[in-house]
């Protein structure tokens, strides 16, 4: 697989320089990043994403959102462990965890629970990101999918209740919505399918639906600012101080 990315990198790079490019250079940066990935200050065992994974900055309910209501795209924000998915002219070559959002561990061992393949694609190198879920019904289910993706046994990874959901892919197409419609014709459930109730939620993302828009706005070092989280505001109680005992430590 590696030399795979290697040798469709030295294609491109032929390409570009016979005056007869196979790929826009945003792809090509992506696939560089992916290809060669013993990088300077890059730890041992992780590999750069083809695309940074981004956090996203928190709002709390009560404070103004930054959009209007008819700009935004209002989706679930899972609580699973999230990965991303390389394929490379439609096929599926990588699956990193999220690690840094810089570099993640290569869990492709683990990728046939993921469509092999994209049936439509505008692009030569996308990056699919998203969160591997378990139901609410399991116990500490966001613990449960997390160290499903360290399990070495993967019939025993496959075994379990767990279930990937789409909530990105780059390079962008013309609307956020128009990008999840696209992997829902390759097999992939995404966060604008309903609201999945099953599985456990930490909030809300609100996404600019115009990607023209949300890339204007660009990135602080931490998000992006097209997006954000909304959290809810966890009430505080009161309580009441009974007694402070003193004592005298060492010194």
């Amino acid at each position: 697989m590696e030399n795979y990315l290697k040798k469709t990198l030295r294609e491109a790079s032929s390409a570009y320089y016979s005056g007869s490019p196979i790929m826009t250079d945003q792809e090509f940066d992506a696939l560089a990043r992916a290809a060669n990935f013993n990088e300077v200050g890059t730890r041992e065992g992780r590999i750069p994403h083809a695309f940074r994974m981004y956090s996203l900055q928190k709002i709390f309910e009560g404070q103004k959102s930054p959009f209007s209501s008819n700009e935004v795209i209002v989706t679930p924000k899972l609580d699973g462990s999230a990965i991303s998915i390389l394929y490379v002219h439609g096929e599926l070559q990588r699956v990193l965890t999220r690690g840094d959002g810089k570099c993640g561990i290569d869990i492709t061992d683990k990728g046939s629970m993921l469509p092999q393949r994209l049936e439509s694609y505008y692009d030569e190198v996308l990056q699919v990101t998203g969160e591997i879920v378990a139901p609410k019904s399991v116990p500490n289910s966001r613990n449960y999918a997390a160290g499903a993706l360290n399990l070495k046994d993967i019939s025993e990874f496959l075994s379990r209740d767990l279930c990937f959901i789409a909530y990105g892919l780059e390079p962008f197409g013309r609307t956020y919505c128009e990008d999840m419609e696209a992997l829902q014709t390759s097999g992939f459930s995404t966060v604008i399918d309903e609201d999945w109730a099953q599985f456990p939620h930490d909030g809300t993302v609100w996404r600019l639906d115009d990607n023209e828009n949300f890339l204007d706005l660009g990135y602080t070092a931490h998000h992006p600012r097209g997006a954000f989280a909304l959290k809810k505001q966890h009430k505080g109680v009161t309580t009441t101080l009974l007694d402070v005992e003193w004592q005298v430590g060492k010194s």
